[in-house]
């Protein structure tokens, strides 16, 4: 990698992503962060340099919620950046009610699926550009508890869920991240590029932040020593960083131990994998979003 590696991160501002990033500019990357919000941007800024006072940011406003959106920061950021080296897909969140984007999708397969297959589409290029780069997915073992895949459907599914109904939702985004990874990985074979997925374990960072409770509960849990945020921020910079990991491509793996995982049914199946590309891309250009 250059001296100066550019990395985008989705979701900088808050979790792990904002660790993430204090990590690599600790390491001299330069920055290319991602947020709603500028007064959430410049807080972020504030706390990034306090570990790097010299760090090259940038931010880029939108909402993954709405692809429009992503295609435009998409287009932004490639304008803006010719090379890239890294790109992490690390937005996500836990709806615990049900909500239909302004564009009739379902929240959460927007935000934790739709845009990572996207944005990771619209800066194909500059990564491309780098000669050796890597894509890296934030997924989760929650992908264990997805319920039943049923494809295209789920894409676009909005029926209602109460708050515990929300779970097999969110754990079905994750599984689709494995899958949309390992597709990506055979798409994108000889092209220098490796697409890994990991998963970070339970932090607290972020701990379901529509949850009334959730910074007591997150208080509670550091207390107690659980859910160390710390750990997840590793594997992320360990796939990020690490030489083992630029010569892998596809692969899934753990916290911790940094060892590959097998995904849990229909994860790992190609034919399905496969189907879930298609699926996908069909949506996107039937909606517009792939012009």
């Amino acid at each position: 990698m250059p001296k100066h590696p550019t990395v985008v991160i989705t979701g900088a501002t808050s979790g792990l992503g904002q660790l993430v990033a204090i990590q690599l500019a600790k390491r001299g990357y330069h920055l290319v962060l991602t947020a709603r919000s500028k007064e959430r941007a410049e807080q972020t800024r504030q706390i990034i340099q306090a570990h790097n006072a010299k760090v090259n940011i940038r931010f880029f406003f939108g909402d993954l919620s709405l692809m429009q959106d992503v295609n435009r920061v998409g287009a932004e950021i490639a304008a803006a950046c010719p090379v890239i080296d890294v790109l992490l897909n690390n937005a996500g969140l836990h709806a615990f009610e049900p909500r239909t984007t302004s564009e009739g999708l379902p929240e959460m397969i927007a935000v934790n699926y739709l845009a990572p297959w996207l944005l990771t589409h619209r800066l194909e290029l500059p990564l491309r550009n780098a000669g050796k780069a890597r894509v890296v997915n934030v997924a989760s073992e929650a992908s264990r508890r997805h319920g039943v895949l049923s494809l295209p459907g789920d894409l676009t599914d909005t029926t209602t869920f109460t708050a515990r109904g929300s779970s097999p939702i969110y754990g079905k985004t994750k599984l689709l991240n494995i899958m949309f990874t390992a597709e990506l990985a055979r798409q994108w074979a000889g092209s220098g590029i490796s697409v890994n997925a990991l998963n970070p374990g339970f932090n607290v960072t972020g701990l379901g932040r529509e949850l009334r409770f959730a910074s007591v509960l997150e208080r509670i849990l550091k207390l107690l020593r659980l859910g160390d945020p710390q750990r997840g921020t590793d594997i992320i910079t360990r796939l990020i960083v690490d030489q083992h990991y630029q010569e892998v491509t596809g692969g899934y793996f753990n916290v911790g131990t940094g060892k590959p995982i097998v995904p849990v049914s229909p994860g790992g199946d190609q034919a399905v994998q496969r189907k879930l590309w298609k699926d996908t891309q069909d949506l996107l250009d039937q909606r517009g979003y792939l012009r």
